[in-house]
């Protein structure tokens, strides 16, 4: 069940208990229908995850400067919180499924764990549990790939699709084992020891001089990885996405 919370203790029953655990707050009244088909899919699933989570209801009418102070216009409003701070939220009697899916988001699964501890042996686990993981894949590989041990990377990489990430990734290796001595060798060895710069200026170069479109999709990919890897913010990123595109187009 429920906790119904007050405005005099909601500092300690959600934004300081939030700090723990994440915090469910259900804005709710005592006339509306749709919270009363709303709250036992709530309840049923803050339930099954006893513990890791706390569900708390707080009546507008009774509270309406928490209702102003968060923003809620209609009910059942549904708010997350985190660490004080509202991390997700719904409005409105969503059917079970959904609901299991918000609180999913909230609550780590095993296998987030294990992603998260990120030693070899628990990869190994979270892609067992989930194949074809694409987190799992990349950290695996990256840690095979600092032993030499290029094809067990390709093997685990070859398990995703549809990841910029893991097919960038698998891309470095194909073109590491086609060209082991040579720039493209280079450029990915460079890479793969976290001299991003100079890896990525070594792949636009052999872009640039490729007459190959196989080859020069596999350093696309390759490219369009790393930039996966480092995120949209990345000044390598900016200035590498615009040299790769006006080397492709």
């Amino acid at each position: 069940m429920a906790t119904d919370v007050m405005e005099a203790d909601f500092q300690s029953a959600v934004l300081d208990r939030s700090r723990q655990v994440p915090v469910v707050v259900d804005f709710w009244a005592e006339w509306c229908g749709p919270c009363r088909v709303l709250t036992p899919a709530l309840e049923r699933a803050a339930g099954e995850r006893e513990g890791k989570l706390e569900l708390v209801k707080v009546d507008v009418d009774g509270n309406p400067g928490l209702a102003q102070a968060y923003g809620v216009q209609g009910i059942p409003a549904v708010k997350a919180f985190k660490d004080g701070e509202v991390v997700d939220e719904f409005v409105g009697a969503q059917p079970a499924p959904v609901v299991e899916k918000f609180m999913d988001r909230l609550v780590p699964s095993e296998v987030d764990a294990l992603v998260s501890e990120g030693d070899e042996d628990s990869l190994r686990r979270a892609l067992e549990m989930e194949p074809g993981r694409p987190d799992a894949a990349v950290s695996l590989a990256h840690t095979l790939m600092d032993r030499g041990e290029y094809d067990e990377a390709g093997k685990v990489l070859a398990t995703v699709s549809g990841d910029f990430a893991a097919e960038g990734l698998s891309a470095l290796v194909d073109l590491r084992r086609q060209d082991p001595d040579g720039p493209l060798g280079e450029a990915a060895d460079a890479l793969l020891k976290g001299d991003t710069e100079a890896g990525l200026r070594g792949l636009i170069t052999a872009l640039e001089q490729a007459d190959d479109d196989e080859l020069k999709d596999k350093i696309r990919k390759a490219m369009v990885g790393v930039f996966t890897e480092l995120g949209s913010d990345d000044p390598l990123t900016r200035e590498y996405r615009r040299k790769l595109a006006a080397a492709l187009y």
